[in-house]
């Protein structure tokens, strides 16, 4: 199952019930925000918002917010029909005669159909607009009350590294300013961010491609932490076992995915002086500031002759992009494995907002070994923003607040396993004194060895015997109590 557009997935979810079409005349300005707000808290479903005072063009938000939705956004039932195809990817195995090269072959050539194809032209090209460029036709959000502006936040931002030329594909917010000037706010550490200092090491412009949808896979790739140099259409192949389809942009020279609602084209003049970007409500929940980040200016807007304009928010948790980090967190476990094989398994709760907090199970084989796993974690791509990581024992199940909580209150002397460390930090994080960096703690709540000093008797766990489990069992409907 894979998507042409995000006007497939929409009728999917339509057919199954999950989705809701609004008719009401509402604005883009908060309004939006308030409906989509109670509906991601509640569960609820997708909306599809028609009438729109700011745009003719209708929105489309909360295509995510569930895992059911999430997982069909992949093209699959359940995300463990992902994560088993990604497992059988990274498991192969190094071959050591002719007849095992020979067994490999159907899977490199599938490999081979997930490479990115090029066409000449698309549905995003049915409407061209060079001379009279306007990004305020689309129903551009402002999400909250102390918002700097109005918000894209749903754009896959399409980048090339000057020199290399490696394609990028990020999610960054961009606030705009007018209909043909916005401003684009990426983080330090991003990758965008570094092409952009390469155009300007070079004081070259630098050509830039808002994507606005295509086939949910493209969006959830562009948030997707790929390791260095695994582009990001590639992983979007795999996600809907086909290629993504790219097409030359008219007015810059970056690829673009020819079944995208939206492109925005233009470039970013490393000469000029930044601007003021912000505030933002943002997933931490609290308003990001003000800080400094460079202009885009759009010199075309390509467009399907009807296009929807995909766009989300972010706030207090839960949200929409939980369930997308969610996702994330069980599809890239599989790689984390590969570099620590130990790790049994990983929450990244969502009240952490992905990147204070990460809870790990692991198999202990030796004293210190916690400590291992969080110096490893802090070096593992977007896990080094980790703040908090806390370690069990394997045989805790981790996706339990519960049990986490009661575990950790009963096993840890706070003295002795806390590890603090420097490092950097996500931009977002604002308690730290200085921004993007700050310290960081790893809690160890596995069993202790006496090697690392421990020589107390460790007390067992209060269980049932067996045998009285199995009589109860028995007799329990004799019992009257269910």
């Amino acid at each position: 199952m894979n998507f042409d557009s995000i006007g497939d997935f929409i009728s999917l979810l339509k057919q199954k019930n999950e989705l809701r079409e609004i008719a009401e005349p509402v604005s883009c300005e908060l309004e939006i925000t308030e409906i989509a707000d109670r509906v991601m808290k509640s569960g609820g479903p997708a909306l599809l918002f028609k009438n729109i005072r700011e745009s003719k063009i209708p929105l489309a938000i909360n295509l995510f917010g569930s895992e059911r939705r999430m997982a069909w956004a992949l093209g699959v039932e359940t995300l463990d029909e992902k994560i088993r195809e990604l497992e059988s990817l990274i498991q192969i195995p190094e071959p050591k005669s002719l007849v095992d090269k020979m067994k490999m072959l159907p899977l490199l050539m599938k490999i081979g159909n997930f490479l990115p194809k090029h066409v000449p032209g698309g549905p995003v090209k049915e409407v061209i607009q060079k001379n009279d460029v306007n990004i305020l036709e689309f129903p551009i959000m402002k999400c909250w009350p102390k918002d700097g502006g109005r918000y894209i936040t749903f754009a896959q931002v399409v980048t090339e590294d000057p020199v290399k030329k490696k394609r990028n594909v990020g999610m960054y917010r961009i606030q705009v300013i007018d209909g043909k000037t916005c401003i684009m706010h990426w983080q330090t550490q991003k990758v965008g961010r570094a092409h952009f200092g390469g155009y300007r090491e070079r004081k070259e412009k630098m050509p830039v491609a808002i994507v606005l949808g295509g086939d949910p896979a493209l969006i959830f790739s562009a948030i997707a932490p790929m390791p260095p140099d695994v582009d990001e259409y590639l992983f979007a192949g795999f996600l809907r076992d086909a290629p993504v389809e790219l097409t030359r942009a008219e007015t810059i020279p970056i690829d673009v995915p020819a079944n995208a609602e939206i492109v925005i084209e233009g470039h970013i003049d490393p000469n000029e002086p930044l601007v003021t970007e912000g505030p933002f409500g943002d997933h931490t929940g609290y308003y990001s500031l003000e800080d400094k980040y460079p202009i885009f200016h759009a010199t075309a807007v390509t467009r399907r002759r009807s296009p929807v304009y995909p766009s989300t928010i972010v706030g207090k948790p839960p949200m929409e992009d939980g369930w997308m980090g969610k996702a994330i967190e069980r599809l890239f476990l599989p790689l984390v494995r590969l570099t620590l094989p130990e790790i049994v398994d990983m929450n990244l709760p969502v009240e952490g907002v992905f990147h204070n907090v990460a809870i790990v199970s692991i198999r202990k084989r030796y004293p210190g070994h916690a400590q291992k796993i969080m110096h490893a974690i802090w070096g593992l791509g977007q896990l080094m923003f980790t703040k908090i990581i806390i370690v069990f024992d394997e045989d805790v199940n981790i996706q339990d607040p519960a049990e986490v909580v009661w575990r950790l209150g009963n096993l840890i002397d706070p003295k002795r396993d806390m590890t603090f460390v420097n490092g950097p930090l996500d931009s977002l994080n604002f308690a730290s004194d200085l921004p993007d960096v700050g310290s960081k703690v790893g809690v160890d709540a596995t069993r202790k060895m006496p090697e690392e000093g421990f020589t107390r008797p460790w007390p067992d766990e209060i269980e049932m015997s067996a045998d009285v489990k199995k009589r109860i069992d028995s007799i329990w409907s004799k019992l009257g109590l269910t």
